[in-house]
């Protein structure tokens, strides 16, 4: 039997290969004993074509909605937009050692969403502040500046690339 191959714990439990029925009568099981071992093969079978049944269903599977690639492809847009000139490839062509990986975002204090936003919105160092109420002034862009929602996506985006090590962001649709 196959599923004995791929359940071996169940193999050792039961042994449901056809016997040999000799003229004496030995060898024949009765019905009820081997309908009762039948039962405990099929039980010892429940949990892992359950598991499998979960593991494959949709439910458990959940697909990206349609609102988190628009939202990761307009955080790509807009870091293309104002962050690229600096950030190309999550680098950092101004501050060597500010740029947008992982291990620096860690040491700089800037590993959190939150912190991200902070200094998108405010400026840090080197790098202006975007958003729309910066202060003060000499810290600020003087390009144009992104709304509260366009800073989100983009500490949003900046930070899931950072935990991805910063692969590519081709321009799609661009």
């Amino acid at each position: 039997m196959q599923l004995l191959a791929v359940m071996p714990s169940c193999a050792k439990s039961f042994s449901l290969s056809p016997q040999k029925i000799d003229k004496s009568g030995e060898g024949y099981k009765p019905v009820a004993k081997m309908q009762n071992e039948e039962r405990k093969f099929l039980k010892c079978l429940v949990p892992p074509l359950m598991a499998a049944i979960v593991a494959l269903s949709p439910l458990c599977n959940t697909q990206v909605s349609v609102g988190q690639t628009i939202d990761a492809q307009k955080g790509a847009t807009l870091f293309r937009r104002a962050c690229i000139g600096c950030h190309d490839a999550g680098g950092n062509i101004i501050q060597p050692g500010a740029t947008l990986f992982l291990k620096d975002l860690e040491r700089n204090g800037v590993d959190k969403e939150e912190e991200i936003y902070r200094v998108t919105y405010y400026g840090k160092g080197r790098m202006p502040g975007f958003g729309e109420n910066c202060t003060p002034r000499g810290q600020c862009t003087f390009g144009p500046r992104l709304r509260e929602d366009e800073i989100k996506l983009l500490s949003e985006f900046v930070k899931s690339q950072a935990d991805r090590g910063w692969p590519s962001i081709e321009a799609d649709g661009e």
